[in-house]
């Protein structure tokens, strides 16, 4: 049914319009209680064997919403109603800003992709912090781990990046389930300079002191999230500064630049900006692998980039991911993409030689150095 209204109705609509007005229905539905209720039911049935716990933080699953969709916390319950284990917001920047002149996202359906530049459009961190002090005051209609994607505000200097962090670091800390620096969007100019590692220690450095100062009583978890476009030595490089730090986490990967093999016209692939959705899977993996590689368990890592299905999102934990996350999929999907990706996870762990879905993290990796150490005594 999805598939024939977006084919009739959504594919001829520009996205961002229709994303406001899908994002307004599920916020809609989200708000009427027995409604949300029946929708969940529908839409996010629980699997108790995908249980996940990372960073401390115990979820439903490993399934989450990527941040961009959800730039300003308006819909956090209906992203929950709809299925996703987790919910990260933003990217929120220090001040308010527009974003980037439209038309600023664009569908590439051939490859199952998009291209945006949408260029950090948000409502700036106070307001943002103000909305979700309102709920975590008030009774959330569901309770699920958010996520707060921070980035730097178009109009602040490289040399006030840092500051920049910080103030937003300030507002939204004592509201985050966890907390993740976003260097590597695109669309800011010269925001993916910062994630060089000699920008990006004193950058993490900075926004850690203010998270523990700012809440005193609660190591907040702090996560930075990298380009696929990063060259292998500088995935390495920052894999090292994570742990020198002991930062907890990495997110593998936002959007890329990369426009190779795409079945689109020039027409699209020619528009500039971050390409995600299935185009994104391959390298997207491969920078997950060598992160597992490096750090192995001593860092969560967070699989995102050209994730569909639930073969999709098992390969990612097989490779180390012990959370995965979405976005793109959602909209070629549908809103039974989540249902579908859990139901395809726990059949897979089932059948799978793992009793729990933590034993599956990054077995890929532990298999393959057996199988090394094997041939070497056999040598």
């Amino acid at each position: 049914m999805y598939q024939l209204f977006f084919r009739l109705v959504f594919r001829h609509m520009d996205p961002e319009r229709a994303h406001h007005l899908a994002f307004g229905w599920i916020r809609l539905a989200a708000r009427v209680p027995g409604l949300r209720t029946f929708v969940a039911a529908l839409l996010a049935p629980r699997h108790r064997a995908l249980r996940t716990e990372a960073f401390g933080l115990r979820m439903h699953g490993p399934f989450g919403l990527a941040a961009g969709f959800d730039k300003n916390a308006v819909g956090i319950d209906g992203m929950a109603m709809v299925g996703f284990d987790h919910v990260e917001i933003g990217t929120v920047t220090a001040q308010p800003q527009p974003g980037n002149p439209k038309k600023r996202l664009f569908r590439l359906v051939a490859d199952r992709a998009l291209i945006n530049r949408m260029g950090f459009n948000n409502e700036g961190s106070a307001a943002v912090a103000a909305r979700l002090a309102a709920r975590g005051a008030g009774r959330p209609a569901f309770r699920t781990t958010v996520g707060v994607n921070i980035g730097k505000t178009k109009v602040a200097p490289e040399a006030e990046a840092v500051a920049d962090y910080v103030t937003s670091t300030e507002r939204l800390a004592g509201h985050a389930d966890y907390l993740v620096v976003n260097v590597s969007s695109p669309n800011t100019p010269g925001l993916r300079n910062l994630q060089a590692a000699d920008q990006l220690r004193p950058l993490l450095s900075a926004v850690r002191e203010a998270a523990d100062r700012t809440v005193p009583g609660r190591r907040v978890p702090l996560l930075v999230k990298i380009a696929p476009d990063l060259a292998d030595e500088d995935v390495d490089a920052v894999a090292d500064l994570a742990v020198e730090l002991g930062l907890d986490g990495i997110i593998a990967t936002n959007t890329t630049i990369a426009r190779d093999g795409l079945a689109s016209g020039p027409e699209l692939t020619a528009e500039t900006g971050g390409l995600s959705g299935a185009p994104l899977r391959t390298r997207s993996l491969e920078v997950l692998r060598r992160l597992y590689a490096r750090v192995g368990d001593r860092i969560t890592l967070v699989g995102v980039g050209g994730i569909e299905t639930a073969d999709d999102a098992w390969e990612r934990i097989l490779a180390g991911a012990t959370l995965v996350q979405g976005y793109s999929g959602f909209i070629y999907a549908g809103p039974f993409w989540s249902r579908r990706i859990h139901r395809g996870l726990a059949a897979r762990l089932a059948a799978s030689p793992y009793a729990t879905l933590a034993d599956a993290i990054g077995a890929e990796a532990r298999t393959a150095g057996e199988a090394h150490k094997a041939d070497k005594e056999n040598s």
